[in-house]
């Protein structure tokens, strides 16, 4: 016969965070991701940790997609149970940014975007040097890829950094969940 003992716990109740890094590769992302990771016991969640050794390729045929959304699920989920997340992904487009802020609210929880710049230059040699350094947990890139990264990415507007009102989702969407759902396609529609 097994007792169970159900006991209070006096810890105060905080909520829920889930902090974003946003920015292109080499700008410090994974590095910011890991501190804070570890000063606030928070689960990490870093794609290109995962990419790497699974598919030793950084888009693998749209893999990424399917990961990112397991792992923004895997937030979700986490976050619904109490404990807060950081998401090392990049988020280039201001869509992703107010689809992953609104699962957080979503989930009842709190929102930290954190944005990191550099020189171009010192983005690409600390890009260089990573690979360099470690081949196994990043990808190389030529500077037509670094690029084409440029031209792609859209960096937060004030408003975003202010956390201020969130604009509607694109057209043809409802919420930003249902966009989000969209965008990466293992992530089920969260409500």
């Amino acid at each position: 016969m097994w007792a169970v003992q159900m006991l209070r716990c006096s810890c105060p109740v905080t909520r829920p965070t889930l902090v974003l890094t946003v920015g292109l590769p080499g700008s410090g992302k994974t590095t910011l991701a890991k501190r804070v990771a570890a000063e606030r016991r928070m689960l990490r969640l870093t794609p290109d940790e995962w990419m790497a050794p699974l598919f030793q390729d950084s888009e693998a045929g749209g893999r990424r997609d399917i990961l990112e959304g397991r792992m923004i699920w895997t937030a979700h989920e986490v976050l619904r149970g109490g404990a807060s997340v950081i998401l090392d992904f990049g988020c280039w487009s201001p869509e992703e940014r107010y689809a992953i802020r609104a699962i957080a609210s979503v989930a009842g929880a709190g929102f930290e975007l954190c944005y990191l710049e550099l020189t171009e230059e010192e983005r690409r040699s600390r890009a260089s040097r990573r690979w360099d350094e470690r081949p196994e947990s990043t990808f190389a890139m030529t500077d037509a890829d670094h690029d084409r990264f440029l031209a792609l990415f859209q960096p937060p507007t004030p408003n975003e950094l202010a956390y201020g009102p969130m604009p509607a989702p694109p057209p043809g969407f409802d919420s930003w969940p249902q966009w989000a759902s969209d965008r990466w396609p293992t992530l089920p529609e969260l409500s």
